[in-house]
């Protein structure tokens, strides 16, 4: 999500502005520290002490990040208290002095960035002042010292995956709480400790220390697997984790290592399909996907089919593992076993869509459009959405052939019926659609959207008068479903040219939302439509509704200190 500064109050919650305005305001924001060019870091008191990261380029936040336990939204008060501090001059914004510093916000001089600074003190640093930071640091801190030993792990002679083992244990049974349960905030904390690792993990790859770095990914893996048994993940950081340091092992294998290297991880993907260390979880089948990536004998071959035979499970393991096959017999058969191969299993939908790209790509359309339709009817009945994909594959066998008529069926069938599109097929439908007869083919379609009674037609429909510059038509449909959502999400579209109209909708639903609705939330709600309003230029319409709600409801004090706020 990327937040203009000079604009950001529009892309953030109001209940959220204003509890950020109030950190800033009460002096709970230290002065941010600029760790590099553009890369800002912050401390935020409050219940505890949050950091905020964030990186500003050309005058917008493009990333940003807090380590507090908020998530029911992308953007926390303790960001939007940092974002006051960097806009309090332009905002004309005091704030009380920060408890921890008191040099002034206003900088009349440009501090040097923490990478800088850091900079400067490594070069008047000596050697043996270093080695006795390092000491001290991996004595007093634990995450410092399983940073470095595992940073540096290409000069320990003793390593294992023991040693990768017992750091995430301790950091595991620190994150515990009493009844050996680790609860969100604790799996948050788990999961940015176990990234040092991480990052470890791929400065040794990019060191060429593989051994070093499947170390760390599977001692990784094999813990954190275990960890989800008594763990909230509902933030996915465990998880996460494990997927990242499979991701970096997957990558890994396929990159051709050295022939120990090889043997190291096929080895190790083996064992943890036949201890089941996976098992339940997408890593047991992702594992002999590893193993048949590195598999270079026929006895290899054989041991891994063994193991997918075994997989029968479910239709996502059967569909999995005959991917797998068609994989190694491409391999290690050649192709015209492989689409034997292919053939014989044409009902996965991933062995399908191989047959078909390679017959599209070959100029054999007729089997392409076989194969196609073969999937319409094997899935019509349980897995529509591949149902959509076969007709998107014969919308594109058609572009390929040029048929200009069967390029219109299937682009208009998939555009009524396939709201999250694979392809712009409106935008298909108005090139291949003669103009002169553009618009009653969109009525027709219109009419066709209308008659299928969905929840998304409304907006399927909007958008067609939108794309049209049919605003007139917009206006009425939005005034068949007056409700404040509707009104606003095509607000922008209808004001130039619907001003007075769009504020009388929102006059309208205010009255109905606060005559059926209450409670705080509510009102808050109620009063930011209220300010869209006066943004539209209507204060004095604004005024007489707050007029009528203090006169109409005066015994709901929440909603009188809400409006006070307008």
């Amino acid at each position: 999500m990327h937040i203009p500064l000079r604009h950001f109050e529009d892309y953030i919650d109001e209940t959220i502005l204003r509890r950020g305005l109030s950190y800033f305001k009460n002096g709970q924001v230290h002065e941010p520290d600029e760790i590099r060019t553009g890369e800002y870091e912050a401390i935020v008191e409050g219940t505890e002490d949050y950091t905020v990261r964030m990186t500003i380029k050309n005058g917008a936040i493009t990333e940003h990040v807090c380590n507090c336990p908020y998530d029911m939204g992308p953007v926390c008060k303790h960001l939007v208290a940092v974002i006051f501090y960097l806009q309090q001059d332009e905002l004309e914004l005091t704030q009380k002095p920060a408890k921890a510093k008191s040099a002034s916000p206003k900088k009349t001089k440009k501090r040097k960035t923490v990478a800088e600074q850091v900079d400067e003190l490594l070069e008047k640093t000596t050697h043996d002042e270093l080695k006795q930071f390092v000491r001290e640091q991996a004595t007093l801190n634990a995450g410092f010292r399983n940073l470095f030993l595992s940073f540096f792990v290409q000069h320990n002679t003793g390593e294992s995956k023991g040693i990768y083992e017992k750091q995430i244990k301790a950091i595991l049974r620190g994150a515990k709480e009493r009844d050996g349960f680790i609860g969100w905030s604790g799996a948050g904390h788990v999961g940015s400790a176990v990234d040092n690792l991480l990052d470890s993990a791929k400065k040794q790859i990019e060191k060429r220390n593989f051994k070093s770095a499947v170390l760390i990914c599977t001692a990784i893996m094999e813990q954190m697997v275990g960890a989800l048994q008594y763990a909230d993940d509902s933030n996915g950081d465990i998880g996460g984790a494990i997927e990242a340091a499979y991701e970096m092992i997957s990558t890994l294998a396929a990159s051709q290592p050295a022939e120990d290297i090889r043997k190291l991880i096929f080895d190790y993907a083996l064992s943890t399909v036949d201890k089941k260390i996976y098992a339940g979880w997408d890593w047991h089948v992702g594992m002999l996907r590893i193993a048949a990536t590195l598999l270079t004998t026929e006895e290899e071959m054989e041991t891994v089919f063994r193991e997918l035979d075994k997989l029968q499970e479910s239709e996502y393991e059967r569909e999995e593992t005959q991917s797998i096959k068609y994989e190694v017999i491409l391999k290690t058969k050649g192709e015209k076993e492989a689409n034997d191969f292919l053939e014989a299993n044409i009902t996965n939908p991933n062995l399908r869509r191989k047959v078909i790209q390679t017959a599209l790509a070959n100029g054999n359309y007729k089997k392409a459009i076989s194969i196609a339709k073969g999937g319409i009817d094997y899935d019509k009945k349980k897995r529509l959405g591949l149902v959509i994909e076969w007709y998107d594959w014969l919308l594109k066998i058609a572009q390929a052939q040029g048929e200009r008529e069967k390029i219109i069926e299937y682009a208009r069938l998939l555009f009524i019926d396939n709201f999250s599109n694979k392809q712009d097929y409106y935008a298909i439908l108005k090139k291949h659609v003669a103009p002169e007869s553009w618009v009653s083919f969109v009525e027709s379609v219109i009419r066709d959207i209308t008659a299928k009674r969905r929840w998304f037609d409304k907006e399927h429909i909007a958008n067609i008068f939108i794309k049209e510059g049919w605003m007139d038509r917009l206006l009425e449909l939005v005034r068949k479903y007056p409700d404040l959502n509707t009104i606003a999400q095509y607000e922008t579209h209808l004001s130039a040219k619907y001003t007075p109209e769009i504020v009388d909708l929102y006059l309208n639903a205010l009255l109905e939302y606060v005559k059926k609705n209450v409670g705080r939330n509510h009102y808050r709600e109620a009063c930011r439509y209220i300010r869209r309003v006066i943004k539209l230029g209507a204060r004095e319409k604004a005024n007489e509704l707050i007029s009528f709600f203090r006169s109409e409801y005066p015994q709901r004090k929440a909603l009188m200190d809400e409006l006070n706020n307008v």
